[in-house]
């Protein structure tokens, strides 16, 4: 019963996730009336930092996920059954719930677009979307590391992290780092099994957070194995 609710708890995270993107751009730049100055662009930051902090929220209090990479790290650092159920049901009820929000969205949104494409060589998409996951993946585990239980700060930099980071890719990939999102509009498309959707936005990012989880896993362990060490020689 547990493990359903989990996968309800994705599945709404994602439809909604997909969704809160378009409708801030649309609450900033229609219904608030700015254009895309940079004081509209601080408003929409504004926006998009809180739809993060009520995001995060979300997930502390339901324990679901709108992005494989976070499914995908846990997943890696769990047991076996633990890596097959999140594979195996979680990411692809994040895709589902991306593909029906992404639907819903053109139905009742026309104007919406067609969501993030790659405006670059496959090869450099892929190296932007891997040095991106790379980076936001080690910042998460940094951050979950260090200042596991300080909510507050931990979204606040999580948060520019995230902003950040899209901004330098968007203009290349879309600086998305979810493939469940970017699976939902290619969908929509029709281009969801090329290989440039394959190789740069779910290869890439993968193998980024496989390397980031390791690298992580490098620089931490011996920390606490020093810390323990430390310890025995004071006892």
């Amino acid at each position: 019963m547990g493990r359903l609710r989990l996968l309800l708890a994705d599945f709404v995270l994602s439809f909604m996730w997909v969704c809160s993107g378009v409708l801030v751009r649309l609450i900033v730049f229609q219904h608030l009336g700015f254009d895309h100055s940079p004081l509209g662009e601080v408003i929409k930051t504004s926006f998009s930092v809180a739809n993060m902090f009520f995001f995060s929220f979300l997930v502390k209090v339901t324990r679901g996920a709108y992005n494989p990479l976070t499914v995908l790290a846990d997943a890696i650092s769990g047991n076996f059954n633990n890596f097959l159920y999140c594979v195996g049901a979680r990411i692809p009820a994040q895709v589902i719930a991306s593909i029906v929000g992404v639907k819903f969205l053109i139905e009742t949104i026309p104007e919406v677009g067609q969501g993030p494409r790659l405006n670059v060589d496959i090869h450099q998409g892929a190296l932007t979307e891997g040095l991106l996951t790379f980076a936001i993946v080690s910042i998460s585990l940094g951050l979950t590391t260090k200042i596991r239980e300080n909510f507050f700060m931990k979204t606040w930099i999580s948060s520019l992290s995230k902003l950040t980071l899209h901004i330098l890719g968007s203009d290349l990939t879309g600086g998305c780092m979810n493939p469940a999102s970017v699976m939902g509009w290619a969908y929509a498309r029709g281009d969801h099994i090329t290989k440039e959707h394959f190789f740069v936005y779910w290869l890439a990012p993968i193998e980024a957070t496989i390397l980031a989880v390791w690298t992580s896993k490098l620089l931490v362990q011996p920390a606490k194995e020093d810390n323990t060490a430390s310890k025995s020689k004071s006892d």
